[in-house]
């Protein structure tokens, strides 16, 4: 334990990320950033933080925008649902928490967009709140550290997938004894960009530990996907209101016939992207 938190510690004073949702930890840049986060990487977050947070500096002004605003200011950050979530919450914030976070893991998990891993990530990046929770760079921390003899003993091919339950009663342990004493002292945010820190250093020197994980899921392909049909029509109907026909024959093809691309649009009025008024679909 003590080699665990020493190795963690060394590396994260001479490699700390600057990363701007680090500098000012109120609760709404948090929440925006860990929504950001979701299945995107830190770099391109980085791009796009700053200007969404100009142009929405607080829930209240998230909550008061028109989605359309919203769904273009988070254009190049993909999965277009977490914008969509993202604005809900802070709606609910306004609502029914009267402009304020709560800060309980009970109230922060029942948010539009936030699981259990977002949610304590926002009680330690928020608050400060010594909650464990687990993403991808920390589970790849965890995995190099206390599971590489397993595998050594074992054989890669043999080995069995390491699940999160596993991982999770050490990280309360090493969460528990960072926070005690030394330079984390009651400060699990800070160890938490240690560990986070860490695990984007593994990831590029060694093979990825994640992939020995039971919960590491290989990202689709995006180019030629449904997904970036959505993505396509979604833009094409920001532009300006469309009718079913248009958007057809926009991109309905033998890649993407048009029952495809109908069904598409049923399922983007369905989530609250867009909404059918007469024969025209327009952003909700």
């Amino acid at each position: 334990m003590a080699d665990f938190k020493k190795t963690v510690c060394d590396f994260y004073k001479k490699h700390a990320r600057d990363l701007p949702w680090r500098h000012d930890t109120s609760a709404y840049r948090i929440v925006v950033s860990e929504i950001m986060l979701q299945q995107t990487q830190a770099p391109r977050v980085v791009r796009k933080f700053d200007p969404f947070i100009k142009k929405f500096p607080s829930f209240a002004a998230l909550a008061k925008a028109p989605t359309l605003d919203v769904l273009k200011e988070w254009q190049g950050l993909g999965y277009n649902r977490r914008a969509l979530n993202l604005h809900r919450l802070a709606k609910t914030v306004m609502e029914k928490y009267v402009g304020k976070l709560p800060k309980t893991y009970n109230e922060l998990v029942d948010l539009p967009g936030v699981g259990p891993n977002t949610a304590g990530s926002i009680l330690a990046f928020a608050f400060n709140v010594p909650y464990p929770f687990i993403e991808t760079n920390i589970r790849s921390v965890y995995i190099h550290f206390f599971f590489s003899k397993v595998e050594k003993k074992e054989g890669r091919k043999a080995c069995k997938k390491i699940k999160d339950e596993q991982i999770m009663p050490i990280i309360e342990k090493t969460l528990g004894e960072a926070t005690k004493s030394g330079p984390f002292k009651k400060n699990p945010r800070e160890w938490y960009y240690a560990l986070m820190d860490y695990g984007v250093f593994l990831k590029r020197t060694l093979p990825n530990p994640s992939r020995r994980s039971a919960h590491h899921v290989q990202q689709s392909r995006f180019e030629g996907s449904n997904r970036q049909l959505r993505a396509r029509i979604l833009r094409f109907v920001m532009e300006k209101p469309r009718t079913l026909k248009e958007i057809k024959k926009e991109y309905a093809d033998r890649k993407h016939p048009m029952e495809q691309v109908r069904k598409n649009m049923e399922n983007l009025v369905k989530e609250g992207f867009l909404t059918k008024r007469k024969d025209h679909y327009a952003p909700a």
